[in-house]
């Protein structure tokens, strides 16, 4: 059995779906080998020598795809990728099910068996293949140190010969794990967090990270039993708008990553709540790449709007790629 990694075709993803450090077990196996393409370990500090070294074939990504009985990827294969795979061969990796249907399509018509990592469940047996956890909560770190360059001023309380400066204020939206990350990592900046979750049943978690819990009544929200947040009617979400905007216009930085698990994700800022915010404000959507959760948000794109920056980054963690 010959196991072939591959490389993220967008340049800006440095993840790598493989690492020296994890690979003795695979290079164990009887009857198996493994290769890998080209430059797959670039953006990790990792060169191609020293994944030869431990006894992996450097080849193409055209090879690895023609060669390959188990296929690990970063990203959705194209379908003419796929058509290049032999019959019967696995691909598992991050295949965005739900927005890649064309390329599942084209995997089932050429009979191959597809492993789509989002599907892991969130059960403490498979915690260690937890991907969405373990992208979702280096996304929140990054996305706290994204907010703040973009920030002209400074996150913790400065005392200076020429006066004290207050604290930045954050509000977090969404306290999954990326939230909660977020709150963690702007807490130990310095930061006066404040957060809010439709889920009543994270305010403790909140509070045992130093921040300040947003209640808000919406009536009977809940999670599913995987832990995500149910989505909300119009009128909840409406009403979650209203009240939201008033903290959003004392804070210095917000921070959105409200997500409905294969589903858009939820609008929950609009351009009336922006324009109440102070100018040099900025806004860090999280979801800006399944639709996003502020009005006007554009995948890698900083926007300027009355003197507020609406910053919507993709694939966060691969701010942190090591």
């Amino acid at each position: 059995m010959i196991i072939a990694a591959l490389k993220s075709p967008d340049a800006t993803d440095l993840r790598s779906v493989i690492h020296p450090e994890t690979l003795s077990k695979l290079i164990e196996l009887e009857g198996t080998s493994m290769m890998f393409e080209s430059g797959i370990g670039k953006g990790i500090n990792v060169s191609d020598e020293a994944l030869t070294t431990l006894g992996l074939i450097c080849s193409s990504r055209d090879e690895c795809l023609n060669k390959g009985n188990v296929i690990i990827t970063p990203s959705p294969l194209t379908s003419s990728e796929t058509s290049q795979i032999q019959p019967g061969a696995s691909v598992i990796g991050m295949l965005n099910p739900f927005y890649a249907q064309d390329e599942l399509k084209a995997m089932a018509a050429a009979k191959l068996n597809a492993v789509s990592m989002e599907f892991i469940p969130r059960i403490t047996r498979a915690q260690k293949m937890d991907v969405l956890s373990s992208q979702a909560n280096l996304a929140g770190y990054a996305a706290v140190l994204e907010a703040a360059q973009h920030l002209n001023s400074a996150l913790p309380m400065m005392m200076t010969a020429a006066g004290t400066l207050k604290p930045a204020r954050v509000f977090v939206i969404g306290v999954g794990v990326a939230g909660l990350q977020a709150i963690a990592t702007a807490k130990r900046l310095g930061a006066r967090v404040e957060a809010f979750d439709t889920r009543d049943v994270v305010e403790e978690q909140v509070k045992s990270l130093g921040a300040k819990f947003v209640k808000i009544d919406l009536g009977e929200t809940g999670q599913t039993d995987q832990g995500y947040a149910k989505e909300l009617t119009e009128e909840q979400i409406a009403k979650q708008k209203e009240l939201q905007s008033l903290v959003c216009a004392r804070s210095d930085i917000v921070i959105t990553t409200a997500q409905i698990f294969g589903r858009p994700a939820p609008r929950i800022i609009d351009e009336a709540t922006i324009k109440q915010m102070n100018p040099g404000s900025v806004i860090l959507d999280m979801a800006v790449e399944t639709g996003g959760n502020v009005e006007g948000s554009v995948v890698d794109e900083v926007l300027d709007i009355n003197g507020v920056k609406l910053v919507g980054v993709s694939n966060l963690s691969s701010r942190v790629s090591n």
